[in-house]
């Protein structure tokens, strides 16, 4: 005789019902607290059932983990589901019922009918839940950094534009960076161009000295010469004062933050058996390598490798009928984005470093190719050779580099002649350029638009190469 225990949970409680086959009630609905000794209850209550007892509890969010674990620790089978088979099943009723005491029976119905499917939950360990819980953290504070990073810059373009731009130096591992620390000191083109270059430049190079940076009199000549020459908004003020170096101070704590989250998680990652066999893979460093760790979890756990793929959502969906049989189809997206943004961010690294002698290269290559094969070849447009490549939108989630050298192989395989863009901006136009050659720019332009000559610089950016303004 089999037992069903459906869990709803929620924060702090939890509502049961406990079923059997062909819809015979155990237990009608009840709730339950997160306390050890209400859990403790209901772990023997359940053991004390006739038959084999099962519980059944949604994989969402944090708060089920507790409740799994105590209830695996007492001896009871557990199975996390997936919440979008719990929200797909049994949806054959006009009348939507949505309450905990209805979810625990829909919960406790898709456990007898899935018997024999259902997965019993196996708890992390403690360093793989911290490292995950770190990942986690570590995410929400680069992206805190990212809007940090980007408040800061907007106030010195009205104070010091461009003088983030002048400086190099990567993140040191306390989160202080060059810029940052420059802008806290020097906050207003005023604190520069107030006083004679030589002045400057002996002042500059004693905070270089102070801070630890590495002093280039190059560097002091580009800075001097960007604050003369500088049109601010703001006027040097204790207000402006105050907001400059707040916005620096906040920035530097959390890339703090960031790096201290970074370093914890290799120290951890490294505890782990597959840590060796992980940072051996090729794109992978040591915030990479751990990011995948935290997400993949315990590899042991999939029995197969289309599992794993499916926790990533990078599984494609499969669209055929009748004749129909789509050969590019798109991915599911329905597991980790954290895991899919670390595999996206490995796989931008092998596309840029063309690895040639790479497995994981060589395939991406030939699937790029087959892909221009399938839907850009003579199969489609009747042509051997197409004369120009546009990218009329660009993806602000792939980066131009990736997309030049995509058309700059198609080129050298004979399948593009030129590389157009649409809709970018001189800094755009130049990074694709260094990498293949464009040839043609194609934009918005008249006389109630005219961003591309000032905000966006694209016409000063072509006539200073020479360029023919095609299609502009």
């Amino acid at each position: 005789m089999n037992n069903v225990a459906g869990i709803d949970v929620s924060k702090g409680k939890s509502m049961v019902s406990v079923l059997r086959p062909f819809g015979e009630v155990v237990a009608k609905p009840f709730s339950i607290g997160h306390t050890g000794s209400e859990l403790k209850e209901l772990a023997d209550y359940l053991k004390s059932l006739d038959g084999e007892t099962r519980v059944v509890m949604e994989h969402t969010g944090r708060y089920y983990e507790p409740v799994a674990r105590f209830l695996h620790d007492e001896g009871v089978f557990v199975s996390a589901v997936n919440p979008k088979l719990i929200k797909d099943y049994g949806n054959n009723t006009l009348r939507k019922v949505k309450t905990d005491k209805a979810d625990s029976r829909k919960i406790a119905r898709y456990g007898i009918d899935n018997w024999a499917e259902l997965r019993q939950h196996t708890p992390m360990d403690t360093i793989r839940m911290q490292l995950k819980t770190l990942n986690r953290q570590q995410s929400l504070y680069t992206k805190t950094k990212t809007m940090m990073k980007n408040n800061l810059i907007a106030l010195l373009d009205q104070t010091y534009p461009g003088v983030n731009a002048l400086f190099d130096s990567p993140v040191r591992e306390d989160g202080s960076q060059k810029w940052v620390d420059f802008a806290t000191a020097f906050w207003h083109v005023d604190c520069v161009r107030k006083q004679s270059y030589n002045a400057f430049s002996e002042r500059y190079q004693k905070w270089c000295k102070r801070h630890g940076y590495f002093f280039k009199q190059s560097n002091a000549e580009k800075v001097y010469a960007l604050a003369k020459n500088a049109v601010v908004l703001v006027p040097k003020s204790g207000v402006t004062k105050v907001l400059v170096q707040e916005a620096a101070n906040q920035l530097s704590s959390t890339s703090r933050s960031v790096e201290t989250y970074r370093a914890e998680m290799e120290c951890l990652a490294s505890m782990l058996p597959e840590y060796p066999v992980v940072m051996e893979m090729y794109g992978v460093g040591k915030s990479f390598g751990p990011q995948l760790m935290a997400e993949i979890g315990d590899v042991r756990r999939f029995e197969r490798k289309q599992s794993l793929v499916a926790l990533a959502g990078i599984d494609p969906m499969p669209n055929q009928s009748g004749d129909k049989n789509v050969r590019s189809n798109k991915s599911s997206k329905r597991g980790s984005p954290y895991l899919r943004k670390t595999l996206f961010n490995v796989m931008g690294i092998y596309l840029k470093c063309a690895p040639q002698n790479e497995p994981v290269f060589q395939f991406l290559d030939r699937k790029r190719s087959d892909y221009f094969d399938l839907g850009f070849g003579h199969n489609n447009l009747g042509v051997e050779t197409l004369g120009m490549f546009y990218q009329h939108r660009a993806d602000p989630n792939t980066p131009i580099e990736v997309v030049a050298e995509t058309v700059n192989e198609l080129i050298r395989e004979g399948k593009v002649l030129h590389f157009g863009l649409c809709e970018v901006n001189a800094d755009t136009i130049r990074r694709a350029h260094r990498i293949c050659p464009v040839t043609a720019i194609q934009s918005e332009y008249h006389l109630m638009h005219r961003a591309v000559e000032d905000a966006r610089g694209e016409v000063d950016l072509l006539r200073e190469h020479g360029e023919l303004l095609d299609e502009l």
